[in-house]
C-alpha cells in the first residue's frame, strides 16, 4: 500500500480527531490571512490618502472644529457642510509663500423626495483646481458642463443616469476610482452647478448663509500648495493671522494622526496573531503527542511489517500536511467570508481609510497563510513523527499484554 494512501486512509479512519486538527490550523490560517488583509487594506488605504492630499495646507472655517469634521468627512464619508466669506480666498492667495489656492464648496444632500441618495457634494473649480482635478481626469477628461457630476466609486449610479440632487437633475458623465476613504461616496460639480444646487437647496429651507456681515459668496475650504523654499509652518501661521474665523491645517499634521492610528491597529493585530500562532502551535504540539501516545501500538505493528522509521516518519508528516492544507483552505475561505463582504463596515467601525489591495496581493497573502498554517502543523508533528519513528515494537506489544 503506498504510504500517502495510508495517510488518508488513517485520516479517514478517525474523523473527529481529523477534523479537530483541520479546525485547528484553520483558525490559524483564519487569523494569519484575514490579519493580513485588513492591515494591507489600511495601508494601501494610507498610501492613497497620501496620493490624493496634494495641498500642503487646508483652510476651514473654525465651524469645522479646528479638522475635526473636515477629518470625518474626508476619511468616512460623513455628510457635512460648513461655510466662510469667500473673501478669505483672496486673502489667501495675498499670503507670501502661497503658490497656488483652490477653493471647493461642500453640500450635503438630503435621501428624501428632493435628492436620489444622500451623498456629499462637493463644489470645485476646474480652473484652479489642483486636488480634484488631476484624480477626475483619470476617469475624465473632458470640461464639466453644467449640472453635469462625476461620482465617487462607492455611489451607486451609473455614468449616463441622471440624478437628483434637490430636485435639480444631474448627469453623472464619470465614475471615479476608489481611494479608500470618504472621497469614495461624494459627487464632484462645478462651481456653477454647485451655486444652482445651493439655490435649491434653500428653495427647500436648507440655509448656507454664512452670517449677515459678510458676502453671498462663499466657500468651505481652501486647499493651499506652498511655494519651494518657504517653511510651511510658517505659511500656515501666516494663512491663520490673514483669514477671518478660519483655521488652518496642515495636511502633514492629519497623515501623522491617521498613521499613528494605522500603526496603532497594526501593532495589535500583529500581536494577536502572534499570540494566535503560538498558541496554536503549543495545541498542536500537545494533539499530536497525544495522538502518539493513542497510536504506539498501530505503529508498532507497522514497524513488524517492514515499515522503516523514516517511511514511518514520513507519513505522520503528510497526515499533519494534509490536515493543515485543509484547514489553512477553511480558514483562508472563511476569513475572505468575513473580511470582503463587510469591507464598508470594516472601514467605518476603524474611521481609517481602508482600500482593499489587487487581486495578485491577495493571492499572494492566502499563499503565504497556507504556508505557514503547513509549517506550523509540520513542526508541531515532528516531535511526534520523532517519537513515533523509534518506538520499540516489542516493547509496545508486551505493554498491551
Amino acid at each position: 500500500m503506498k504510504r500517502r494512501s495510508l495517510a488518508v486512509k488513517n485520516l479517514l479512519r478517525k474523523p473527529g480527531r481529523t477534523s479537530a486538527l483541520v479546525i485547528l490550523t484553520a483558525l490559524l490560517a483564519l487569523s494569519v490571512f484575514g490579519g493580513s488583509v485588513v492591515v494591507g487594506s489600511l495601508r494601501q488605504g494610507f498610501r492613497s490618502l497620501e496620493s490624493r492630499l496634494g495641498a500642503d495646507i487646508i483652510v476651514v472655517p473654525s465651524s469645522a472644529q479646528s479638522k475635526v469634521s473636515f477629518q470625518n468627512m474626508l476619511l468616512q464619508g460623513t455628510n457635512g457642510a460648513f461655510y466662510m466669506d469667500g473673501k478669505n480666498l483672496d486673502r489667501v492667495r495675498e499670503v507670501a509663500g502661497v503658490e497656488l489656492a483652490a477653493p471647493q464648496v461642500f453640500l450635503a444632500s438630503l435621501k428624501a423626495d428632493c435628492c436620489s441618495v444622500k451623498i456629499q457634494v462637493i463644489g470645485f473649480d476646474p480652473e484652479t483646481d489642483f486636488f480634484v482635478r488631476p484624480w477626475i481626469e483619470q476617469s475624465y477628461t473632458r470640461q464639466l458642463g453644467d449640472l453635469d457630476v462625476v461620482v465617487g466609486s462607492k455611489v451607486e449610479s451609473g455614468v449616463g443616469e441622471i440624478i437628483r440632487i434637490y430636485d435639480e437633475r444631474c448627469k453623472v458623465v464619470g465614475r471615479l476610482a476608489a481611494t479608500g476613504t470618504g472621497l469614495d461616496t461624494a459627487v464632484y460639480c462645478n462651481l456653477s452647478t454647485m451655486k444652482m444646487l445651493l439655490t435649491a437647496a434653500e428653495e427647500k429651507g436648507v440655509s448656507h448663509k454664512v452670517s449677515s456681515d459678510e458676502s453671498d459668496d462663499r466657500i468651505s475650504a481652501i486647499y493651499v500648495k506652498v511655494k519651494d523654499g518657504y517653511d510651511i509652518g510658517a505659511v500656515n501661521s501666516e494663512i491663520q493671522g490673514h483669514t477671518r474665523k478660519c483655521s488652518a491645517v496642515r495636511t502633514k499634521s492629519m497623515l501623522t494622526d491617521v498613521s499613528d492610528s494605522l500603526s496603532a491597529i497594526s501593532g495589535t493585530v500583529a500581536t494577536l496573531i502572534g499570540a494566535i500562532w503560538l498558541l496554536s502551535l503549543v495545541i498542536l504540539v500537545v494533539a499530536f503527542v497525544m495522538i502518539a501516545n493513542e497510536r504506539k501500538r498501530e505503529f508498532a505493528v507497522l514497524r513488524l511489517l517492514g515499515t522503516s522509521r523514516a517511511m514511518l516518519g514520513g507519513m505522520i508528516l503528510k497526515e499533519s500536511a494534509l490536515c493543515s492544507l485543509a484547514g489553512g483552505a477553511l480558514g483562508v475561505l472563511t476569513a475572505s467570508m468575513l473580511v470582503f463582504p463587510f469591507t464598508t463596515l470594516i472601514e467605518t467601525r476603524l474611521g481609517l481609510p481602508y482600500l482593499r489591495p489587487s487581486a495578485g496581493t491577495i493571492t499572494a497573502l492566502a499563499l503565504a497563510a497556507l504556508a505557514a498554517t503547513v509549517m506550523v502543523g509540520s513542526l508541531a508533528s515532528s516531535w511526534a513523527s520523532f517519537r513515533l519513528s523509534r518506538v520499540d515494537p516489542g516493547t509496545v506489544l508486551r505493554e498491551g499484554n
